[in-house]
């Protein structure tokens, strides 16, 4: 008989164990379903760099799930509260736990604390993990837009496609932007997270990178966060797709020799035909959800998963 399930602050200690189950996790679900477990690699090394940037942005905010007798690791859930909203970002389990229900135990924690702040809750989830969507959208999350995961081989020597228009006018933003880019986020997207942009551009880790679009007129039309040690762009925001298109391919230039990743919106279909021009490719589908959708979101958003406190 299974024991029960305690919750409790994941601590700095945890790292190794919380990497090993981040990994172990996606490999098994993706294999399973998928086929496709091998596209997480063999070590779980990559990924202790969750709960250490977690951990360095919002000290104390992840949960642990073990098991009460053993004591065992069962489950992870981070969470970002921000100034309009609690977003919630990896939510794992043990293979082992399966019919547990620690993932519901976990968001139903998520839920209540967010209940107490009165604010909502916000994710991006795969939509290819049906398990979660499921479990989500019956916890009374509702799917808001959804996102292509694309994918574009930089050659070492950088972008062989032109640049685009608006591409000169994008340089990086200074740390005394910070509140600046907040206030653009919310303008179009309506939320906020300023200590996000704050902790990128302070850069303690040399991991980050915030890149600025500006008009003729010398004012933001966008901008996009660059994760250097895990090839990632985002998270960001564009005023419109010819912006978007600017920072993207600035944001992948800088990033020579590698394979970045970065989410787009489905809908944005001029931009999504430009990036299909750049040899990018589809690797996934996500989608946003809220417990309480607002107004319908306006520009171009780039989530990431890391962090993932939109």
């Amino acid at each position: 008989m299974a024991h029960p399930v305690t919750l409790s602050v994941l601590l700095p200690e945890d790292d190794e164990a919380t990497a090993r189950l981040i990994h172990g996790s996606l490999v098994q679900w993706y294999q399973s379903r998928l086929g496709q477990g091998a596209r997480f690699g063999d070590s779980h090394v990559p990924f202790l760099q969750f709960p250490q940037v977690y951990e360095a942005l919002d000290p104390g905010e992840g949960l642990a799930a073990r098991d009460s007798q053993t004591h065992d690791l069962l489950g992870v859930c981070f969470t970002h509260e921000r100034e309009t909203h609690v977003a919630v970002g990896i939510v794992a389990t043990s293979p082992e736990a399966a019919g547990r229900g620690v993932a519901r135990q976990m968001m139903n924690a998520v839920l209540e604390k967010a209940r107490q702040l009165g604010k909502p809750v916000r994710l991006v989830s795969s939509a290819l993990n049906l398990d979660s969507f499921s479990l989500y959208t019956k916890l009374g999350f509702v799917p808001g837009t959804l996102f292509q995961d694309m994918m574009v081989n930089v050659s070492s020597t950088g972008m062989t496609v032109p640049a685009p228009a608006g591409a000169e006018r994008v340089r990086e933003a200074r740390p005394d932007e910070a509140a600046k880019l907040a206030d653009f986020e919310h303008s179009l997207q309506g939320i906020r997270r300023e200590k996000d942009f704050a902790f990128f551009m302070r850069n303690e880790t040399g991991s980050w990178k915030v890149l600025l679009a500006e008009n003729d007129s010398g004012e933001m039309t966008g901008f996009i966060t660059l994760g250097l040690s895990f090839g990632m762009l985002g998270p960001g925001v564009a005023a419109d797709e010819a912006s978007a298109a600017a920072l993207l391919w600035k944001g992948l230039d800088h990033m020579r020799g590698s394979s970045p990743v970065f989410l787009v919106p489905c809908a944005a279909a001029g931009l999504v035909k430009t990036l299909y021009s750049w040899g990018a490719r589809n690797l996934e589908l996500h989608v946003a959800q809220s417990t309480s959708p607002g107004p319908a979101p306006r520009g171009i958003a780039f989530p990431t998963f890391l962090p993932e406190s939109a």
